[in-house]
């Protein structure tokens, strides 16, 4: 084999491994969520493969004709990465609600095999160019020196143009087609090789028969919108593994327990018009109700994935120009806000059980802090299980940064039988509890107030979340199962 071409085959193989390992999360998160647990599992399996192909790859070349075991290796390797969908799609949903077992499997049996027979194109290609035995240490050298340089350039591309510029499975599919056909040109020249192709062959023809999960991907979430089959002027937002945001027809009906609970906190804390910041955007739910419940008031709205916003247009009809949309991260974003601007900050920037650790610690809630007008309000969603670690953890955190805290949440999921979503809010004024609580008994609601020293004795020793430590996806327990595609949190 020729240097140059040695070098080209590993730089591209090399490449391809690193381009399925940034799309596995993207591929995985619809079942499994984008957590630490998730991106651990894929990083460990791709390494395993890494390892395992490299080995046995050396071990292949020595006994058969190199060359042709690398068109062997890339035809091979192009089947297994057409193999990945279906093998997640339809693996996916039976696995258990354990994650971090359910990620490593799922990962395990979808990407560990492409990642071995790409990775075991290196030995046999400098097993296929080595021709002097004194010049062993410079091929090999070279060899491994393209094969990281295609690795980096996997990264950068992937990361940087492939996901926001294409959909995954395009790619995936894109990749897995080139792969096959690098493998052809290169050494399946025998008429008994043919049988290779029958392989990538049948799974382009499976594809149309697995459903993607996702309506619509973005940079960051698997999203898709389902009807509620029991009111059909709502429609629930679902991001990943869970629904984000219900939006119904009248902008003034707020479906989700926790979104009434938080216009409950603003009816009740807040009078008139409000400036309003908004971290976390979604289906755009709430900032709509208070923009038709509070005329005159102006809000700002901190969202990350400008594919959530544009989804938002297209597909629930939100008039987003209403409000100053801010595309970015919101802790960098909330920096370049004014400070004492905002009479409230609502904190919602989850999706699925992916929770943006950096939007739970002592020094951003100073940022919050330092925004809110003295009498300002800040009102946290937070999702959380038994036993309830990062909700604990965070009330903690609130604690540490703000002189009045209250919980909003059941009494069922304070005694640790039952989860969802925490509803906090934080002021560095007295809060009008008494009248929240009366509100919230009122309208029937499930949820009961807790502050003062009952809230403290329910924290516990749990320590607040700072930047140095704060282990979010650790101390998240994600639900012993998920509820009913297309329903919310129940009233």
């Amino acid at each position: 084999m020729r240097p140059a071409a040695a070098r080209a085959l590993v730089f591209t193989a090399s490449a391809a491994v690193l381009v399925l390992e940034i799309l596995a999360g993207r591929l995985l998160a619809p079942w499994v969520g984008v957590t630490l647990e998730t991106f651990t599992a894929i990083i460990g399996t791709v390494l395993a493969g890494i390892a395992t192909g490299g080995w046995l790859g050396g071990r292949a070349a020595d006994r058969w004709d190199p060359r042709r075991l690398v068109g062997v290796l890339f035809a091979a390797g192009g089947s297994a990465t057409l193999a990945i969908p279906p093998i997640v799609d339809v693996l996916g949903p039976t696995l258990t609600r354990d994650i971090p077992a359910a990620a490593v499997a799922l990962a395990g049996l979808g990407f560990f095999l492409p990642a071995a027979l790409l990775s075991a194109v290196t030995p046999a290609a400098v097993k296929a160019t080595l021709t002097d035995l004194r010049h062993t240490g410079s091929v090999v050298g070279e060899l491994s020196a393209f094969a990281t340089a295609g690795a980096l350039a996997g990264t950068f591309v992937t990361g940087f143009f492939l996901v926001a510029a294409f959909g995954t499975r395009q790619v995936v599919a894109v990749l897995g087609v080139l792969l096959v056909a690098v493998g052809v040109v290169v050494g399946l020249r025998r008429r008994e090789d043919a049988a290779l192709l029958v392989v990538p062959i049948a799974l382009v023809g499976i594809w149309p028969a697995v459903a993607a999960p996702c309506h619509r991907e973005t940079v960051y979430y698997c999203a898709r919108i389902v009807p509620d089959p029991d009111d059909p002027d709502l429609r629930v937002l679902w991001l990943d593994t869970l629904p984000h945001s219900a939006i119904h027809r009248d902008p003034t009906e707020v479906a989700f327990r926790y979104g009434r609970l938080v216009t409950d906190v603003v009816d009740v804390e807040l009078e008139g018009p409000l400036r309003a910041t908004w971290i976390g955007g979604g289906g755009f739910g709430l900032p709509r109700w208070l923009d038709a419940t509070r005329p005159g008031s102006r809000s700002v709205v901190l969202e990350v994935d400008e594919g959530l916003v544009d989804l938002a247009v297209e597909e629930l009809g939100i008039d987003v120009e209403r409000f100053a949309v801010v595309v970015g991260d919101a802790r960098v974003a909330l920096r370049g806000l004014p400070p004492r601007w905002a009479d409230l900050v609502v904190g919602d920037a989850f999706g699925g059980l992916a929770v943006p650790w950096h939007l739970t610690t002592v020094e951003f809630l100073e940022d919050v802090s330092r925004h809110l007008d003295a009498d300002g309000v800040y009102v946290l969603n937070l999702i959380d299980y038994p036993p309830n670690g990062f909700a604990r953890a965070e009330a903690a955190t609130l604690l540490e940064v703000f002189d009045h805290v209250a919980l909003l949440a059941p009494p069922d999921f304070l005694e640790g039988r039952a989860g969802g979503n925490f509803v906090f809010v934080a002021a560095n004024r007295p809060l009008r509890l008494d009248p929240l609580a009366a509100r919230l008994r009122a309208r029937g609601a499930a949820s009961v107030v807790v502050s003062g020293e009952a809230l403290e004795a329910w924290v516990g020793a749990t320590r607040p979340l700072v930047d140095d430590r704060a282990p979010v996806d650790q101390l998240l327990t994600p639900p012993p199962r998920l509820p009913p595609r297309g329903r919310g949190e129940p009233g």
